[in-house]
């Protein structure tokens, strides 16, 4: 007679995974609690993310990887509600850093920005690649970036400085070679724990998973993916939205047309970017309020994925009596029930107000000699 199992054991995690069936919520957070902490061996890890892969991640599993994640991060709170724009990567299209630039437009229309992200793994630059050739310091301590939030409405978790664990699983990660649950991860853990979010995620299996992550961490969310296989809100064509800003619960899959927004799809490469040298001259160009050339298009797109983001804001805002409510000027969430796109017409409205008027790279000057203090009283 054969001796049962240990519940939390990686002879029982794999075991369960080979049967295809789904892990309970806190297995899977012991397992990566394990591997967060090094006990696990490259080997275990390798099994354990393929073993989830070849079945197909579950959204009570990954609330526990998550949850995992974060027990074994940098703590940080910032009070108050915040907002996160942030992407999984892993599309190949190699675009400017259109979330990095909508996180900026997006603090300088009024919310309150805690990006979390790190350097370049699929494209040629990362969020923090972009924000470092920007001028921003990365790597500042948790005061530090509650400061930059506080003062400036904007700050950054650089992810190996808030989540230094992840170094235990980047062998087995390096080794396997292919997109495994730690590519969205990243999105789902940001240590600040922000009230609302748009991410957009390029793997049509995981679109819905991270939609019911986002509602189990209590958070008003947005959930995306271009119909041409984009991170984020496209304009070139029609983008999926799993829609999780109602606070009941839901999520809602619905469709985003720009060309109902009348934004004009790009002309081939004119959103194509490269090293964090070419992207930064653009990011800079765009938050200066120029839009000559190929930078419409770029400016369209920041545009219309910044507006979808005051979306989820707006609707974390109007939930919190605490908060206030609507900002003055801002349009609020919009009626659940109408279209996506009325409820993000406003939004768009005022965000062009906001990138012609210059403000976003006045708050990205301002930003950069914060952090450069910051940085110096260390």
């Amino acid at each position: 007679m054969s001796t049962p199992l240990a519940e939390d054991s990686w002879p029982a995690v794999l075991a369960t995974l080979i049967a295809r069936q789904h892990l309970p919520r806190g297995q899977a957070e012991w397992a990566m609690s394990e591997v967060m902490s090094g006990s696990a061996s490259d080997a275990q890890i390798a099994a354990f993310v393929v073993g989830l892969r070849a079945k197909g991640e579950d959204p009570d599993e990954v609330v526990g990887l998550v949850e995992g994640m974060l027990a074994h991060s940098v703590g940080i709170e910032v009070t108050g509600l915040s907002l996160d724009v942030v992407g999984t990567g892993g599309d190949h299209a190699n675009l400017v850093n259109i979330s990095t630039m909508s996180a900026i437009v997006a603090a300088a229309a009024g919310a309150r920005v805690i990006k979390h992200g790190n350097r370049a793994a699929s494209s040629a630059c990362g969020s923090a690649d972009v924000l470092e050739e920007l001028g921003v310091v990365l790597g500042l301590a948790p005061a530090g970036v509650v400061e930059c939030v506080e003062t400036l409405g904007i700050g950054f978790c650089f992810a190996p400085t808030f989540h230094p664990a992840m170094r235990h699983a980047a062998a087995a990660r390096r080794e396997l070679g292919i997109p495994t649950v730690f590519n969205i991860l990243g999105p789902l853990a940001n240590p600040a724990r922000p009230s609302a979010s748009l991410v957009g995620c390029a793997d049509p299996r995981l679109t819905w998973v991270m939609a019911q992550v986002l509602v189990a961490h209590g958070q008003r969310a947005l959930v995306v993916r271009g119909d041409d296989g984009l991170d984020e809100v496209s304009t070139s064509t029609t983008t999926r939205v799993w829609d999780a800003t109602r606070g009941d619960g839901s999520v809602i899959e619905g469709s985003l047309d720009p060309r109902e927004l009348g934004i004009r799809a790009p002309g081939v490469g004119e959103l194509v970017g490269g090293n964090a040298a070419l992207n930064a001259s653009i990011a800079r160009a765009v938050l200066e309020g120029r839009v000559d050339g190929s930078l419409a298009a770029v400016a369209d797109s920041v545009a219309l994925n910044t507006a979808m983001a005051l979306v989820a804001d707006a609707a974390a805002r109007g939930s919190d009596e605490g908060a206030g409510g609507a900002r003055a000027g801002d349009p609020g969430a919009g009626d659940p029930g109408a279209s996506l796109e009325d409820r993000v017409r406003p939004h768009l409205e005022l965000v062009r107000e906001v990138m012609a008027s210059g403000a976003p790279a006045a708050l990205l000057d301002r930003w950069v000699a914060l952090s450069a203090a910051l940085q110096s009283a260390d």
